[in-house]
């Protein structure tokens, strides 16, 4: 494990810190990073070796993304969206079907996008009604999926559908390619942060497809949706983390370096324990997602624990690069420091993977059912 974190920690020095700044503030998409980190055999680490993976435990895996997160945000988080878009094929794809795709997904050649949200469909993701119509050897998808990471900029599209009125057992997984002839994307989201992540409307107008592209079932879409979102929830969670632990290194240093009435200002209690209450959420909120990744690796149920970690790592990564803001003062408001891009990247994790609000509704029922 130390020999992998210290190959993320590598990577991340040379090829992501030194450009996040710019593509952030340009807007552009760093697309031959994820190549890089394909090639370096970091975009498959919890897959099989058959198909080229690593088969490293979640929780190593994890801590992978941390680490990522800590240099930029966009490429941990669409990391974990590579991943997810993987799931379907990984678990629910015949042996067939991974020998064919799988290797050049975990290699970074093919880059991936998960589409389940619609504009009318986001937390009641069985809503969905984007549908896939059974026409001769394949299916006619139709339909638009709304807030996709890659969108437009993906190889392929990990695309949930409805394929009978049944509200959870009519919805069906497919692989559809990037290029495939009738699926555009609008123009990328203008966004609060992240911006050198491609966000976008996705449309899919008579895309056909070969039944061969179906993942698994008819009707067992929803539970594969599912099960890849439980396994998301923590990747979120750990990029959570690793962007709250850069807000902190920020203010750590500038408040040992900072001098007000003849003294370093971390010497003022008033900073000191926010930079104390700062450390102690990110080491929890780290605690929380590696028990939730150490019940997934021993085949336990991790599902509200996962809602949990998603819950409470972003919740901390909010208040943690709020914090980091407040103690550089003027300096954390202004560009010159990252911990206002931070800050505004800290609050879209609140609500991608589910939004925190239904992590609490998927924690109550827990609780009381």
């Amino acid at each position: 494990m130390n020999e992998l974190l210290e190959l993320t920690d590598e990577i991340a020095a040379r090829e992501l810190a030194p450009t996040a700044d710019r593509h952030e503030r340009d807007g552009t998409f760093p697309r031959d990073v994820f190549r890089t980190l394909g090639h370096a055999g970091l975009l498959g680490l919890p897959y099989p070796q058959r198909w080229g993976g690593a088969e490293v435990g979640y929780g190593d895996y994890l801590q992978v993304l941390e680490a990522l997160a800590r240099r930029w945000l966009t490429v941990a988080l669409g990391v974990s969206v590579h991943t997810l878009s993987c799931h379907a094929l990984a678990t629910a794809g015949t042996d067939e079907q991974r020998d064919r795709w799988l290797p050049q997904m975990v290699g970074g050649d093919l880059l991936g996008a998960y589409c389940l949200s619609e504009p009318q469909s986001g937390s009641d993701a069985a809503g969905l009604t984007t549908s896939a119509v059974r026409e001769g050897d394949g299916y006619r998808i139709s339909g638009t999926k709304a807030w996709i990471t890659h969108g437009g900029v993906a190889d392929f599209y990990t695309v949930m559908t409805r394929t009978s009125p049944d509200r959870t057992a009519g919805i069906t997984a497919f692989l559809v390619p990037g290029d495939a002839e009738g699926l555009s994307a609008a123009t990328p989201e203008r966004k609060m942060g992240m911006r050198g992540s491609v966000t976008a409307q996705v449309t899919l107008d008579d895309v056909r497809v070969a039944e061969s592209r179906r993942l698994g079932a008819e009707g067992t879409g929803f539970r594969i949706a599912l099960e890849a979102l439980d396994s998301g929830r923590l990747g979120i969670a750990a990029c959570a983390v690793g962007l709250a632990q850069a807000a902190l290194d920020v203010a750590v240093q500038y408040a040992t370096q900072r001098e007000q009435f003849g003294q370093p200002i971390s010497r003022f209690q008033g900073v000191s324990f926010t930079l104390a209450d700062m450390a102690t959420s990110i080491t929890a909120g780290r605690a929380l997602y590696l028990d939730a990744a150490r019940r997934r690796d021993e085949g336990e149920t991790f599902s509200t624990q996962a809602a949990m970690a998603k819950l409470f790592c972003t919740d901390a990564a909010m208040a943690v690069t709020t914090s980091a803001v407040q103690i550089l003062g003027g300096a954390g408001y202004v560009e010159d420091f990252p911990v206002e891009r931070y800050m505004r990247e800290a609050k879209v994790l609140q609500i991608v993977e589910g939004t925190n609000e239904i992590q609490r509704l998927v924690i109550g029922r827990a609780l009381t059912s």
